[in-house]
């Protein structure tokens, strides 16, 4: 089967939304796109037993055959999982919005052609295995999630989160190409299966370390890594079904999976292992902290989210210890990266679902005013309940298992006794605690404060409710998945989890079955991280309960002390501040313009041809002068000073006639009839339409040029002269290669069938170019041949008034 059509299913299906929307007024236009996900997610679920036995589905067509780029579809256990969550999780979000979108109020072929696209381009991003069209795939997540973001165009709130988003993420996929760049470099291919393969080769690389930096400013920009998190809590101006797709399940995950991927080919490099884990716990504490202080609900879910990819950006930096430990517990981490990445798709997207459900029935998001709801929504409590004690770390809920894991691989890296970390590695179990606290107030501070804090209920903007059970359905199968997974998590495990952990751990595991790794609710009272977790729960709850006294210490920190502000001072510099600049040399004068430019052209090229040791002066075949050239030469310099220096107009068109008619005399020399005629031909017309124009053009005039502007003028044109003279030595005097012009004589008449090698060479050898002149000609024929016609309906027009 080719596997790689059903990337482009969804995007090949956004081509008739539009249509749908507008011909068919009765159904809601997301029944239709539902049944794309749907679809794709049934088929990629069918691919389970295949890649529970450790098979590979590979599938492929060219693009660019002759760079060696074409769409590949590579689905391991990896690829798959991230498949299922785009497709399933996509399938409810779509549900979702057909209950909380108005057909009737909202633009909804748009939305769904941006949604339609996004999930094409994600699943572009974990099938590809040519780094060039992941890029391609990578971008266009940026480029889609701009246009979802920004839906609500009306309101600046949206389009300035839209813009920050795509800035912050387009400049890290720049980085990421770059990275890209060089691996194929250094590896001779753009497969990232034959760069693991070559890990040796890539890792010899000088600029090995540059790579992975490149590589990881993509990752950590797009899964919102500090300090580029500062996006995602912006985006949640977006529709709430946008927020649940793309910042709880699929785009934030990408920077995940690309982690994922490259981590057998980096993590030999302990540069690797300290960024990507140290950064990554570092974001969980500062996302966890941060939550707390928020007062809108989506912004409290967006740091949450902030601090959860953090927890397991970390868990996927010590899975890169077992590289170099047989430490079991290393090999436990990357389980627990994919374990905790499953959960957190299933607790964050029904919260967020449950935050648009809670704005859409009582009509605002702000915490402060909401409060004793449990009542009057008791379905959407429970789910809230479910998807926030998960977060938490609670068991009955799939959050604890995958918690538990991760205290115990912060607890040993302590251990780890390479790159330092036996040093310095007590502080990552001590953070990760102090940020789980935080992690735990958050929780039991969204929903508590949302349902069951006392509020007045009469104030809200709305009256709420219980919402249609249509909206409910989404965020209730994920709550189940939540308590499900819980029971049965080896089940899953053997489906889904073991596949993408031999994925990602290749030298530990040949096929899933080596992973023999079992998920335990219990681990006696002897394991360290139950009483770590006992610890997150007491003082956690404490800290909660004293929320309303220490809450307000969040307001010490100044504005201007943060990094939104330097955001926005960075933005302002390259809207105000480079207009300031711009407008210092912007005169509007258009000798300014060309001084400018052939100044920076003389010193670049001039830099670059000394620099690197290009000049050659070599006269030894060079044609002899004759005297006729000499004087044509002196004629036409001569022609040329005139024109600079000529006080009248109609005496500098005649001298750059005669500079005109001295080329054609070289061509002559040369033995080029057919450009002396067109240069005559230019030349003539060009006197003519100077002469007939002459009476409009305005006086000559200096610009208020003075001496010294002269001087620099002179400099420049003679810098310019001899930059020209120098290339041309050069050019002439290095010969890399043998000409063509050999060829072209050779094989005139045996390939080209012709006698005059001129005509050969322009309708053969350079037929594209001359065709395409023919083209432009031809376009200007008909501009110029329109414009008469218009003006001679204007001239009758005229007449006839």
């Amino acid at each position: 089967m080719d596997y790689v059509f059903f990337i482009f299913v969804p995007m090949i299906a956004a081509l008739f939304v539009p249509s749908l929307f507008r011909l068919v007024k009765r159904i809601h236009t997301g029944w239709f796109v539902l049944a794309v996900p749907l679809v794709l997610f049934i088929i990629y679920a069918m691919l389970i037993p295949t890649s529970m036995e450790g098979f590979v589905l590979e599938s492929s067509f060219s693009w660019i055959p002759s760079l060696g780029i074409e769409f590949y579809s590579y689905i391991d256990g990896l690829s798959l999982l991230f498949s299922l969550l785009i497709t399933g999780i996509g399938s409810l979000v779509v549900l979702y919005s057909i209950y909380y979108l108005d057909q009737s109020k909202e633009k909804l072929g748009h939305f769904y052609v941006y949604l339609l696209l996004f999930m094409s381009a994600m699943l572009g991003v974990v099938q590809s295995d040519n780094v060039i069209s992941l890029y391609l795939f990578w971008e266009l997540t940026s480029i889609s999630s701009f246009l979802l973001i920004g839906y609500w165009y009306t309101k600046d709130a949206s389009r300035f989160g839209a813009l920050k988003s795509m800035m912050i993420t387009v400049f890290g996929g720049l980085m990421m190409l770059g990275g890209f760049a060089i691996l194929s470099l250094a590896a001779g291919s753009y497969s990232i299966r034959e760069m693991i393969a070559n890990s040796s080769q890539v890792a010899d690389h000088p600029l090995f370390i540059l790579a992975l930096l490149l590589i990881l400013l993509g990752a950590f920009t797009k899964s919102a890594q500090f300090p580029f998190y500062i996006w995602l809590p912006d985006a949640m101006e977006a529709p709430t079904p946008v927020s649940a797709y793309l910042h709880s399940a699929t785009m934030v995950k990408a920077g995940l999976y690309l982690v994922a991927r490259f981590t057998p080919l980096f993590a030999t490099s302990s540069v690797w292992i300290w960024l990507v884990t140290g950064i990554g716990l570092f974001t969980l504490f500062w996302g966890s902290f941060f939550a707390v202080k928020q007062t809108d609900l989506k912004a409290i879910l967006a740091f949450s989210t902030v601090s959860q990819l953090g927890l397991i950006m970390s868990l996927l930096g010590a899975s890169g210890m077992s590289v170099h430990s047989a430490e079991p517990i290393f090999a436990i981490a990357g389980f627990a990266a994919i374990f905790h990445l499953l959960n957190h798709a299933t607790f964050k997207g029904s919260l967020f679902m449950i935050a648009g459900i809670v704005d859409h029935e009582a009509g605002t998001r702000d915490i402060r005013k909401l409060g004793g709801l449990m009542s009057i929504m008791p379905i959407t409590f429970t789910v809230a309940a479910i998807g926030s004690f998960s977060m938490a770390g609670l068991p009955p809920f799939n959050g604890f298992l995958s918690k538990e894991m991760f205290l115990d691989a912060m607890l040993t890296i302590r251990h780890f006794e390479l790159f330092q970390f036996d040093t310095w590695g007590i502080l990552f179990p001590v953070i990760a605690w102090i940020a789980s606290v935080f992690t735990f107030i958050y929780s039991f501070y969204f929903v508590f404060y949302t349902f069951v804090k006392k509020g007045d209920v009469e104030q809200l903007p709305a009256s709420p409710k219980e919402p249609p059970f249509g909206m409910l359905i989404s965020p209730i199968i994920l709550a189940a998945f939540v308590v499900v997974i819980f029971f049965i998590p080896n089940k899953f495990s053997d489906w889904i989890i073991k596949p993408a952990v031999a994925a990602l751990q290749p030298h530990l595991y040949a096929v899933p079955q080596d992973v023999t790794i079992q998920i335990q609710a219990w681990h006696g009272f002897n394991a360290p991280a139950l009483w770590l977790t006992v610890g997150v729960v007491v003082i956690g709850f404490l800290m909660y309960k004293t929320l309303d006294k220490w809450q307000p210490y969040y307001g010490i920190q100044p504005s201007y002390l943060s990094l939104n502000r330097f955001y926005d001072a960075m933005m302002n510099f390259s809207e105000v501040g480079m207009n300031k600049i711009s407008r210092a040399y912007m005169t509007g004068v258009t000798r300014t313009y060309f001084l400018y430019i052939f100044a920076s052209f003389s010193i670049i090229t001039l830099i670059a041809v000394f620099a690197k040791s290009a000049f050659a002066f070599d006269l030894s075949s060079v044609t002899p002068v004759s005297i006729f050239a000499i004087l044509n030469a002196m004629i036409l310099l001569l022609a040329i000073s005139f024109v600079l220096l000529a006080k009248s107009r109609i005496a500098a068109f005649i001298a750059l006639g005669a500079s005109g008619y001295s080329i054609a005399l070289f061509f002559v020399m040369f033995k080029a009839p057919d450009l002396a005629l067109t240069q005559l031909v230019i030349e003539t017309v060009s006197v003519a339409l100077f002469l007939l124009a002459f009476q409009r053009l305005p006086q000559l005039n200096t610009h208020g040029e003075t001496k010294q502007n002269k001087i620099v003028n002179g400099i420049i044109a003679a810098g310019v002269g001899i930059t020209i003279t120098l290339v041309a030595l050069a050019s002439h005097s290095t010969k890399l290669i043998p000409s063509i012009s050999q060829y072209y004589k050779d094989t005139v008449d045996t390939l080209a069938g012709g006698g005059n090698i001129v005509n050969v060479i322009l309708v053969d050898y350079r037929g594209f170019d001359t065709l395409f002149e023919i083209a432009v000609l031809s376009i200007a024929a008909i501009g110029v041949f329109t414009m008469i016609r218009l003006r001679l309906k204007g001239d009758h027009a005229d007449e006839n008034k």
